[in-house]
């Protein structure tokens, strides 16, 4: 699967970004489509996935009820609406697609970053 991520900028400790994603290419009903974060310094993690028909989602602790995934089928996008953002935040946002089981993408394929900065 082929990821195009876009939308990353600087927003002030409270405000709203959108990212978005657009999948190509060969996919599975088995896959999901989700975001992951990396901060400086800090590994890759999890922030939220969404079921290839856009019925199912999953999110990581630290962003429930601040951020939302959701997916556009008709233009195989998927895109992830930050709220309330924190400077804890700050980190390159990465889109992913792949097999997804019991919460967890298997071997994803990976989106180039986008950087998303929270100013405090």
């Amino acid at each position: 699967v082929q990821l195009q991520a876009s939308g990353g900028g600087l927003v002030q400790a409270g405000g709203s970004l959108r990212l978005s994603c657009a999948a190509s290419g060969r996919t599975s009903s088995n896959f999901a489509l989700g975001w992951f974060r990396q901060a400086p310094g800090k590994e890759r993690e999890f922030v939220a996935a969404v079921s290839w028909s856009g019925v199912r989602s999953w999110y990581a602790d630290s962003v429930k009820g601040r951020f939302t995934i959701s997916r556009d089928n008709a233009k195989n996008t998927v895109d992830l609406q930050m709220n309330s953002l924190k400077p804890e935040d700050t980190a390159v946002y990465y889109c992913a697609a792949g097999p997804f089981y019991s919460g967890t993408f298997s071997q994803p394929d990976w989106g180039q970053g986008t950087l998303v900065t929270v100013s405090s």
